[in-house]
């Protein structure tokens, strides 16, 4: 299991839910330090940032003094400056295994656009980002899948580039609380009459790729878009999460073209565990 994870909070209505009600059960599944972190907005709060530090400090700190009464090792920090850059630099510096961020659905297509913090940060960290997404309900928040049940029935998007091996080996990090996974190739290259050949050596890689996990996983070849079929593919098995790597592109091309990555944090309603292969 992922031992650190750090979680960035900005004090939200959703990011308060998602720490009281989803983070202590991954520290029930093994997790074992948690980083709790606030970052004030330079360029939003400019001059004032510095004498908020205080005020959000003693916040924060609130937070995490709640967190240890419920048995878990949590430490606070506030910084100022530009929120996915500083969570970046703070994930390396504290060795996380994971980030954390939860994300109102509904609202995650105009935010890629606005720049939110959830999507900057897939691109600036170097650590796994685990992404939950919430829909609102009444006055509360709802995920598609119990944080208990997360890396029950995980789909595991290859596509046998280098970025595979990371994405097996952060797997690997939680293999022992999968019961069957789902392993998946979508074959979306390739000229029409090389399709029967592509499905075939795609089934062999999955092959040789199942054989890095311990856990049991359903190997699954699909053609057409990898994003619909990842996306539909989870829906259709009852998957409980996403898995899959993100490549190095320019922001302005992803938000643009959209990376089979951006699209699944857009339009999939379970929690993405999004990798960085670079």
């Amino acid at each position: 299991m992922f031992e650190r994870i750090l979680y960035p909070t900005d004090f939200s209505d959703v990011s308060l839910h998602a720490l009281r009600h989803c983070i202590p059960k991954l520290f029930e599944l093994g997790a074992r330090e948690l980083h709790l972190l606030h970052v004030i907005d330079i360029t939003v709060a400019e001059l004032e940032a510095f004498e908020l530090e205080e005020i959000y400090r003693e916040k924060l700190e609130k937070l995490a003094e709640e967190m240890r009464e419920r048995g878990i090792n949590a430490k606070a920090d506030v910084r100022v400056g530009i929120p996915s850059l500083e969570i970046a630099e703070a994930s390396e510096e504290a060795g996380v295994d994971l980030v954390v961020t939860p994300s109102v659905g509904e609202n995650i297509w105009r935010q890629m656009f606005m720049g939110s913090t959830a999507s900057n940060l897939a691109r600036a960290t170097k650590r796994p980002v685990l992404l939950l997404k919430y829909v609102k309900k009444d006055d509360s928040y709802e995920l598609a899948v119990d944080c208990s049940e997360l890396f029950k029935k995980p789909l595991v998007a290859v596509d046998f580039s280098k970025c595979s091996i990371k994405i097996v080996k952060t797997v690997r990090k939680f293999e022992e609380l999968i019961e069957r996974g789902i392993l998946l190739h979508s074959v979306d290259y390739g000229k029409v009459d090389e399709l029967e050949h592509n499905i075939e050596v795609a089934k062999a890689n999955l092959e040789k790729t199942a054989k890095g996990v311990k856990a049991d996983f359903e190997l699954e070849v699909m053609v057409g878009t990898a994003s619909q079929a990842i996306i539909g593919t989870a829906l259709a098995k009852n998957a409980t999460l996403i898995v899959i790597g993100k490549k190095g592109r320019s922001i302005l091309k992803d938000l643009i073209l959209g990376s089979t990555a951006e699209r699944v944090m857009r339009d999939s309603k379970l929690p993405v565990l999004l990798v960085p292969c670079e």
